[in-house]
């Protein structure tokens, strides 16, 4: 009910990814060049799985949706660009308002430069939601692939696992990228990795729960599913889902700290959380491909 499929994690992860790409853009605070860079990353990974899926087993659905979500990426990648002299509503309030900050402290008033001024539409948002929609298209079409006709239970599981997953990837994936962007953005309001870490919060006992549904990873720890390392694969995967969610409570505790330095270590946490992240995802794949 569950495949390790590099097509399909591709897919999975340029999907998530971009689902929470646009979790951070609708707020128009941070700087369009975090688009940019999301846009760019998971074009490459939806033409990865592309490709993959042409190399390692053509399904037509979801290899089909893969290419569309490149598309969709390059497009939105495009339009950000062409908007680029709107700049962002939110991060130009922001601008504004510390100007005039300084400028009432100071008495110094800040000339405009008028070769940047700002012109234009801004960039829509609801671009990003795009391409994470028809990646959850293709990646529905893996789900029941993978079932090969089981029953309407099974298809069940396998349709949890392969878009709670998707999201917990993809999530984790965006969060340490947020981080580093705080060295971009220096003054970019805390509120939006906390609201990263928070949906990591939500879905990790979604994406362990969905792993745990029979058949799942308690079926190895039991023995009645044969990892071939005689259970450590199913102690490593258990290890994995608890470092994760860890590691996520303390980059919580670690914001709450006021100095800037709080989240340049929430960022190195979050590092160390998405190899327990993938961990918790491919070694239950690896696993549960065989049954």
């Amino acid at each position: 009910m569950i495949r390790l499929d590099a097509a399909t994690v591709l897919l999975q992860w340029a999907t998530g990814g971009m689902l929470f790409c646009w979790f951070t853009t609708r707020r128009r605070v941070i700087g369009v060049g975090y688009g940019w860079l999301l846009r760019g990353t998971y074009l490459c990974f939806a033409a990865g799985a592309l490709a993959a899926g042409l190399a390692l087993g053509f399904d037509p659905v979801r290899d089909i949706s893969s290419a569309l979500v490149a598309l969709a990426c390059l497009f939105a990648l495009v339009v950000s660009i062409v908007r680029k002299g709107a700049g962002v509503s939110g991060e130009n309030a922001e601008f504004d308002r510390r100007t005039e900050r300084v400028a009432a402290m100071t008495g110094i008033e800040r000339d405009v430069d008028e070769s940047v001024v700002r012109s234009g539409s801004e960039f829509n948002p609801n671009l990003d939601l795009v391409p994470a929609a028809i990646g959850f298209i293709g990646l529905i079409a893996a789900a029941i692939d993978a079932t090969n006709g089981a029953s309407f239970a099974t298809l069940t599981v396998a349709l949890l696992r392969t878009l709670i997953g998707a999201a917990f990837i993809g999530a984790i994936s965006d969060g340490m990228l947020l981080g580093h962007w705080y060295l971009v953005q220096p003054g970019l309001p805390r509120k939006l990795l906390n609201e990263m870490v928070t949906a990591l919060m939500w879905l990790w006992p979604l994406e362990v729960g969905a792993l745990l549904l029979p058949t799942g990873m308690i079926s190895v720890w039991l023995g009645t599913v044969d990892d071939g390392w005689g259970g450590l694969l199913g102690w490593m995967w258990g290890m994995c889902a608890i470092s994760t969610i860890i590691l996520v409570l303390v980059t919580r505790a670690a914001l709450k700290e006021r100095y800037y330095s709080a989240v340049m270590a929430a960022t190195g946490l979050l590092y160390l959380a998405i190899l327990t992240a993938f961990g918790t995802d491919i070694v239950a794949r690896a696993v549960l491909d065989q049954t």
